[in-house]
């Protein structure tokens, strides 16, 4: 049996065979380490059919498109939102479970007394996946006022009388409300629901009367005449909807309120991981697709960095507890 002496040039001889066997084993060891290498899951934490899903579904046939792996939506819905939040906190931080929250989850932290996660300790902010205003939607039926003029003239001779839908107590939905009654010097109902799809399918269906809603989730029935659209949150017009009259144009110049979605991975999940579903969720974004579904729906993709996307967060948590607290709204 041979052996090799360890001169100088035996030694550069078995550096050479030692790289050699590196270069074919790296496609082996990235094969193995590529990610996606699996379906992913996208926690969504409120029912189907909500604004949520009006971005959540699209982003992720894109996703499959581009990485040829399954995205799929779990919609973990409870507790205006924190039910699935708490769900994404706990679950494995092993690349494979996101969640797509929204403004709520900047709420929730005003508005529970103890809540089982942390959003800003617990999950990993990746990014912004689009804005869009709130808009106040009526019941034709219920609601026959042809504008906000005339909106306002019936809800302050019947304070109490309407009520209006949301998707739970402490979303967006509901501080919308809660902040247009104060904007406004009004009383109207509220009624929460378990997510903005039943809230928004019982504004249609009339068992509600009207509905602060975003933008996206209703679009759909303010096109075909289902809802009304009176107002869209504020300083200037929706281009998807030019038609509607903003805030400031029917005289509530501060009323602004949107309704954001992101992106998060549960503490702990691989930096290496959190930079390639930004990377695809980029390239979903930039997509003729999703760039049309998003300005049908009135929405705008914040091109943010992920720690910008963190620092956003934490201003509107800041920002509703002050809202929160100026309203007295409560869970009901």
């Amino acid at each position: 049996m041979s052996h090799l002496i360890a001169t100088p040039f035996n030694r550069r001889r078995l550096l050479r065979l030692a790289a050699a066997g590196a270069g074919l084993a790296s496609p082996w060891l990235h094969a193995q380490t590529a990610w996606p290498s699996k379906p992913v899951t996208l926690i969504v934490p409120f029912p189907a059919g909500g604004g949520t899903d009006a971005f959540a579904r699209p982003l992720a046939a894109q996703f499959a498109r581009l990485t040829n792996r399954q995205l799929i939506i779990e919609n973990r819905g409870g507790a205006g939102g924190t039910l699935g939040a708490g769900i994404a906190a706990r679950a494995q931080p092993d690349g494979y479970t996101f969640f797509m929250g929204a403004v709520h989850h900047a709420i929730a932290p005003a508005m529970y007394a103890k809540l089982d996660y942390d959003i800003e300790r617990d999950l990993v902010p990746l990014a912004m996946l689009a804005n869009v205003p709130q808009v106040l939607v009526v019941n034709p039926k219920n609601v026959a006022t042809p504008d906000m003029a005339s909106f306002l003239a019936l809800v302050r001779k019947n304070p109490g009388k309407l009520n209006y839908g949301s998707a739970g107590t402490g979303t967006s939905h509901h501080l919308a409300g809660e902040l247009f009654k104060l904007q406004t010097n009004t009383f109207i109902t509220h009624i929460p629901y378990t997510g903005a799809g039943p809230a928004l399918r019982d504004l249609v269906g009339g068992q509600v009367d009207m509905m602060f809603d975003g933008l996206g989730s209703s679009a759909t029935h303010i096109k075909s005449g289902r809802v009304k659209a009176l107002m869209v949150s504020g300083p200037k017009r929706n281009p998807a909807f030019p038609d509607v009259p903003c805030a400031a144009e029917v005289g509530l110049p501060d009323y602004t309120v949107t309704t954001w979605y992101g992106l998060w991975a549960p503490k702990g999940t691989p930096v290496e991981v959190q930079g390639r579903m930004v990377e695809e969720v980029k390239r979903a974004g930039a997509t003729e697709e999703l760039k049309t579904i998003w300005a049908a729906n009135g929405a705008d993709f914040p091109s943010l960095t992920s720690a910008q996307f963190g620092t956003f967060v934490s201003a509107e948590v800041k920002r509703w507890a002050t809202v929160v607290k100026a309203s007295g709204a409560k869970l009901d």
